[in-house]
């Protein structure tokens, strides 16, 4: 059992004892019978035992393992409020209880205030240790370090502070002032370091601010108790306790609404923020539907619906410039209210230029059409050499498009083209014998750059299967070894197949060797080896180079790190990571966003992956896949799906990474039986051993 540990177990009975200490020592001085008051009664007993009482609850909460789970900010708060609710409700019952008794029973009430006014400030303590290092987890929230050395001496000059205040006489009123007034304008500084609220949309904004009221309402209550007690005669407490208790409830509340300011000055952005998440999302789901594309009438479909979903259109149609590759497409809007736009675009010779329009109702052509719409953007469909169509999209208010919407767009058509070029290409090429023999020469070598050895190590198991659903895949997996104790897991998927495929595998299985390597002129230990979202970056833009327009690749890398019992991981339009917590006993899978590689070719790419981190326990179970896993078809075209696939490992978990990978194969089998392969399959088990090796080993 590890330090930390066995401190924490110790405290909690420290923090009984001292309690009940000051509850017999306040006793004393309270009952006459016990502790007759000839002259004035020494008080340092009841301080040393207020210094040792509310040092042990600090400490105890500041070893408790973070109460913050994964980005579930709303849910800490939630579960604080729960605490610092009931610890209110239970002074104010214990208060009215001690009025109603205390009338019944007059010769019991200066007992009876002593018992309750004890018990109110072990509650008071417990909600201040709480409410604390619940917002330090919120404040420290992917801080730098800088902030957390920041922090440690923030609570070591606050500790002090209130330790002065409850030993010593009150200082004068501008030494008061002046060491109080730092310490506010240091915490406020801390306190505008929220990140977490970024993370928010607009109700769980909406709702942190009511928690946050809530918590601020709770300290009210107990301050509005002691500021009662202060004069009631029967107050054995010394002054300087009552002090003490009035200056933590201050510094509570004085951050507390700190946090609240930084929420609701937020507010405002919550639309925004969603809006650009969402389209990222949007972004991303087309790009894994396209992948999925049998027909060139599906691709225009996703495509279609993706759009109107991102730019947010009332009303939408598309038109394809073939008739045999497909019918226009109609969302909300007349067929005969669409002819007349095209042939006033027309007219103009605007139907195959990409044209905004913000201000229909103003403009003399549109307005004679009497179009219940005030916006509209043209989007057309073409190569360098062919033109596949247009789509148009409207809304009912003037300004309502951007040109962040057209640059969306725009990346949306470019995928869609690509994309049908593609499956006319395939679909051309695939009769001929020539691309048979590349494709037997590609399938050899795809082949050689599989693993054929798995890492062995005394931390993990790895189990892995690779198939291909025709002669030469797009997925790829790699590992590699990094100095202290880590292991760089890589998997992938390229667009398309055949040998073009097979060279973008060979690309990435180089670039991620390449910039894996240890660089000789980083400045610390943290920059010699690039993290997931930098690596992503910067294969990004090795891919750039090189990556035809028609190709894409989705990605997740995982740098396991077992020396600190953790890994990082970033996630490039990939499937989603299916974890078991042997813990919490949970399977879930990790929802992060995440944009594939070479779909946006620029330095902006970076904004679009972030890093997630997550610390393992022995005998979490890891599961990594391509889409050919969760997209397999059974005979009723049903896919095999990401719920069933986390069923199998809730049913299978506690089995070795070998028999869990077996029997999620087995099981995928049996659903797609005499169906043909529609995509690679790719499956990767990693489990944590139950007995982790010591660090230091």
């Amino acid at each position: 059992m590890s330090f930390l540990r066995k401190l924490h177990l110790f405290l909690f009975p420290v923090c009984l004892l001292t309690w009940l200490g000051l509850l017999a020592c306040t006793l004393l001085y309270a009952h006459p019978y016990l502790l007759p008051r000839s002259g004035q009664q020494p008080n340092w007993p009841i301080l040393v035992l207020q210094a040792l009482f509310t040092a042990a609850v600090f400490i105890h909460e500041r070893n408790t393992p973070d109460r913050l789970r994964g980005l579930d900010f709303v849910g800490l708060l939630r579960r604080l409020v729960l605490g610092p609710g009931l610890l209110a409700t239970v002074c104010a019952g214990l208060h009215l209880l001690q009025q109603l008794i205390a009338t019944t029973l007059p010769e019991t009430r200066s007992v009876l205030f002593s018992v309750v006014y004890t018990v109110n400030v072990g509650l008071f303590v417990v909600l201040l240790a709480r409410t604390n290092y619940a917002w330090r987890s919120l404040v420290l929230f992917r801080s730098s370090a800088t902030l957390r050395r920041q922090w440690v001496w923030f609570e070591v000059l606050l500790g002090l502070t209130l330790l002065v205040h409850l030993f010593a006489p009150t200082p004068t009123w501008g030494f008061n002032t002046a060491i109080l007034g730092a310490l506010a304008a240091f915490g406020a500084y801390i306190s505008s370091h929220q990140k977490w609220v970024a993370y928010l949309n607009r109700r769980q904004k909406i709702e942190a601010v009511l928690l946050q009221l809530a918590i601020i309402l709770a300290m009210g209550a107990f301050t509005a108790y002691f500021l009662q007690t202060q004069q009631d005669p029967q107050l054995i407490a010394p002054p300087t306790q009552h002090t003490f208790l009035i200056l933590n409830a201050f510094f509570a509340g004085f951050y507390a609404i700190m946090g609240l300011l930084v929420t609701l000055f937020n507010l405002p952005t919550a639309g925004v923020f969603e809006q650009k998440r969402e389209e990222i999302l949007s972004l991303q789901r087309l790009t894994q539907l396209i992948q999925r594309g049998q027909t060139t009438d599906e691709v225009y479909r996703m495509f279609f619906d993706s759009a109107i979903q991102t730019v947010g259109a009332d009303a939408a149609w598309l038109d394809v410039a073939s008739p045999e590759e497909g019918q226009p497409l109609y969302q909300h809007i007349r067929p005969e209210q669409a002819q007349a736009v095209r042939n006033l675009l027309a007219d103009y010779n605007l139907t195959h230029i990409e044209y905004i329009n913000n201000d229909l109702y103003n403009s003399a052509g549109f307005r004679g059409l009497e179009l219940p719409f005030g916006s509209l953007i043209v989007m057309p469909l073409h190569s360098s050499k062919n033109q596949y169509g247009s789509v148009y999209m409207l809304k009912e208010h003037p300004q309502g498009f951007d040109r962040e919407n057209l640059s969306i767009l725009q990346t949306f058509a470019s995928q869609t083209v690509l994309s049908i070029e593609n499956l006319q290409l395939v679909q051309a090429s695939m009769h001929t014998q020539r691309v048979q023999d590349e494709l037997k020469i590609a399938s050899a070598v795809q082949d050689s750059l599989i693993p054929k050895n798995l890492p062995i190590d005394n931390w993990f198991e790895i189990s892995s299967h690779a198939l291909a659903a025709t002669e030469v895949g797009g997925d790829f997996y790699d590992f590699l070894h990094l100095p202290g104790r880590r292991l760089a897991v890589l998997i992938g998927d390229v667009s398309g197949k055949g040998v073009t495929a097979a060279f973008h595998v060979a690309q990435m299985k180089g670039i991620f060797h390449a910039l894996m390597q240890e660089n000789p002129l980083a400045r610390n230990e943290r920059e010699k080896f690039p993290v997931p979202s930098k690596f992503m970056a910067q294969a990004n833009n090795a891919l750039a180079r090189c990556l035809e327009k028609s190709a894409f690749i989705t990605a997740s890398l995982y740098i396991i790190d077992y020396e600190h019992g953790g890994f990082v991981f970033a996630r490039a339009g990939h499937c989603h990571t299916l974890y078991y917590h042997s813990i919490k006993e949970e399977v879930s899978y990790f929802r992060t966003a995440g944009l594939g590689l070479g779909i946006i070719r620029n330095d902006t790419y970076e904004k679009h992956i972030k890093n997630q981190f997550y610390d393992y326990n022995p005998s979490d179970v890891m599961v990594i896949y391509t889409d050919g896993i969760v997209e397999a078809r059974n005979g009723a075209q049903e896919e095999y799906g990401e719920e069933r696939l986390q069923q199998m490992l809730e049913r299978t978990y506690y089995l070795d990474a070998e028999q869990i990978k077996e029997q999620i194969l087995a099981d995928l089998m049996e659903f797609s039986k005499g169906q043909p392969m529609h995509d690679d399959q790719t499956l990767l088990v990693i489990k944590f051993k139950a007995s982790q090796p010591e660090a230091g080993l």
